[in-house]
């Protein structure tokens, strides 16, 4: 599978899932637009890949949740290219904790408003790159909370709620987006982790996630796989045993 030539964003680049979907397409040839809210963290997976070769990567800051920030990102990479050829919206603030009062109220808002309002308005102001594209993509990594009846995570209430506002945006978009031959591809895991082992009985991993990505991304025009939706690791399915 390769992926020369094309122009891809990828947001919250500065480390784990994000930095290895980036290296992913770099490994592929594509030149990749990264960023993250710590902008030395965008560009030290910008200087890893360059070292990498054979695609290559630039660095950007965006906080999704400064409506500022995503409009001068979107504006930036408007002066760099004429088209974006596949945007990932991967980043997301998380936090952790049962009850509401877990978290203040400033990290509420922002989860809320990176997730929701900053992917809207990022979508937004990218979709006249993506509509120049001859083979447009959007990738939501949206998460099991945004699913409706999934209750097995240990998320915040907030992370909930954020996800279950991207996960709205992404079908009104794929359906809207579809006539005109962008393809919106949402992803739903689990709790997961960055690394472990593949087996049918552990937790889903970062890599699994990325290899659905760039399965979906790599399919001909004519075949739109429009989600995945992922079974929970066997171990949190058991009910729990009494002491």
């Amino acid at each position: 599978m390769t992926f020369e030539g094309l122009r891809v964003a990828v947001t919250g680049a500065g480390r784990d899932t994000g930095r290895l979907l980036a290296r992913e397409f770099a490994a592929r040839g594509a030149h990749v637009c990264l960023s993250a809210r710590n902008e030395a963290a965008a560009a030290a997976t910008a200087d890893l890949i360059n070292g990498e070769g054979p695609g290559s990567a630039e660095a950007y800051r965006c906080d999704l949740a400064d409506p500022a920030s995503v409009r001068r990102f979107a504006a930036d990479l408007t002066a760099r290219t004429g088209h974006l050829d596949l945007l990932v919206n991967n980043a997301a603030a998380y936090a952790d904790g049962p009850d509401l009062e877990d978290v203040p109220d400033d990290a509420i808002v922002s989860m809320i408003a990176g997730a929701a309002t900053g992917t809207t308005l990022l979508v937004k102001h990218l979709l006249p790159l993506l509509r120049a594209s001859s083979r447009p993509d959007i990738v939501n990594l949206v998460s099991g909370c945004g699913e409706t009846g999934h209750r097995r995570s240990t998320a915040h209430p907030a992370f909930y709620a954020a996800k279950h506002a991207q996960a709205g945006l992404a079908d009104i978009l794929s359906y809207r987006l579809r006539p005109e031959g962008i393809r919106v591809i949402s992803l739903y895991p689990p709790d997961f982790v960055q690394d472990g082992p593949r087996t049918a009985g552990a937790l889903l991993t970062a890599r699994s996630v990325a290899d659905c990505v760039l399965f979906a991304v790599g399919q001909p025009r004519d075949c739109f796989i429009r989600e995945f939706r992922f079974e929970q690791e066997q171990a949190s399915l058991s009910p729990a045993t009494p002491d």
